[in-house]
C-alpha cells in the first residue's frame, strides 16, 4: 500500500478534497496500522498531550507508512528541536501547537526547512534520509516539502492574517478546546462565542486562500465545518474512539443478557 505523500496531500487539497484524520495518543504501532487500513488520510501522532517519545515515534511513523496513512506529528512545542526531530524520523509533516504570532510562525517554518528556505539543523544520517543511503541533494530538496501545520488556539485575528501570508505554511488548524479556554469558557466548544471565533478564523483563511483545519469529535461538528469549507478534519482521538466502541459493545451485550 502506498503512503499518501505531502505532494499528494497538497494535490488533493487543491482539487477540493477533504482530508480526514485522527489524533493518536497511544504508543502502539498496531493502532496506527489499523487507522491506515481503515482508510484515514492522515494520523496525528501526538507528542504534546500523549506519552510518545522519540524512540517510540519512529516505529509509529513506520506503521503509518506500512498502512498508507500520512504521518503528521504534533510537536511538544515550537522549539527548533521539537520541530526538526520528528522530521528527521520521517514524519510527513509537523503540526505545531499554540502559535499566536507572525514571529512564532516564521520561526517554525525556519526550523522545519533547510536552506535556502530555512535553517533546519543539517544531518543526513537520519531515518528520513535512509540513514545516508539517500542521495544528499535529493534528501535536502524533498525534505523541504514536508507539511507545516500551525495550530491557532487564541483570538489573535490580526496576527493570523499575517501568518496566513507566510510562505511555507500549508494549513491553519483551529484548536477549539484551547480557543474556548482563551475565551474564558474552557471545554465549551459548542458555545456561540467559540463557534463565532472559529468562523472568523475560517474567514481569514479563505481570504488568504489558505487551507483550514479543525478538530471535531462528533459527526455533527464534522459536517458543520466541512460545509464551512474546512478541508483538514482531525476527527476525535484513537483512545476515545476505542472507548466508545468498547462501551457500546458492553451496553449491547448487557441488553442481550438482561433480555435473556
Amino acid at each position: 500500500m502506498k503512503t499518501l505523500t505531502p505532494a499528494g496531500a497538497r494535490e488533493k487539497l487543491r482539487n477540493g478534497d477533504v482530508l480526514i484524520g485522527i489524533f493518536c495518543k497511544t504508543t502502539a504501532p498496531e493502532f496506527v496500522e489499523i487507522i491506515g487500513h481503515a482508510g484515514f488520510d492522515f494520523c496525528i501522532l501526538d507528542m504534546e498531550h500523549g506519552p510518545i517519545q522519540l524512540e517510540t515515534l519512529q516505529n509509529l511513523v513506520r506503521a503509518a507508512e506500512v498502512s498508507g496513512v500520512l504521518p503528521i506529528v504534533r510537536t511538544r512545542n515550537m522549539s527548533p528541536e521539537s520541530v526538526a526531530q520528528p522530521l528527521d524520523l520521517g514524519a510527513a509533516g509537523i503540526q505545531v501547537p499554540q502559535v499566536a504570532s507572525k514571529a512564532e510562525a516564521e520561526s517554525v517554518v525556519d526550523a522545519a526547512k533547510f536552506a535556502p528556505l530555512g535553517h533546519r539543523g543539517v544531518c543526513r544520517f537520519v531515518r528520513a534520509a535512509q540513514f545516508s543511503a539517500m542521495d544528499r541533494a535529493s534528501y535536502f530538496a524533498s525534505a523541504n516539502h514536508a507539511l507545516v501545520i500551525l495550530q491557532l488556539e487564541g483570538t489573535h485575528l490580526g496576527e493570523y492574517e499575517k501568518i496566513a501570508d507566510i510562505p511555507g505554511v500549508d494549513i491553519l488548524f483551529i484548536g477549539p478546546y484551547d480557543l474556548s479556554q482563551a475565551l474564558g469558557i474552557p471545554g465549551e466548544i459548542e458555545h456561540p462565542r467559540v463557534l463565532d471565533e472559529m468562523q472568523k478564523i475560517i474567514a481569514v483563511a479563505k481570504r488568504k486562500n489558505k487551507t483550514i483545519g479543525v478538530f471535531a469529535d462528533s459527526l455533527t461538528q464534522a459536517q458543520r465545518w466541512i460545509k464551512a469549507g474546512v478541508q483538514y478534519i482531525a476527527y476525535s482521538v484513537d483512545v476515545g474512539l476505542f472507548h466508545t466502541a468498547c462501551r457500546d459493545t458492553v451496553y449491547a451485550i448487557r441488553k442481550l443478557t438482561n433480555a435473556g
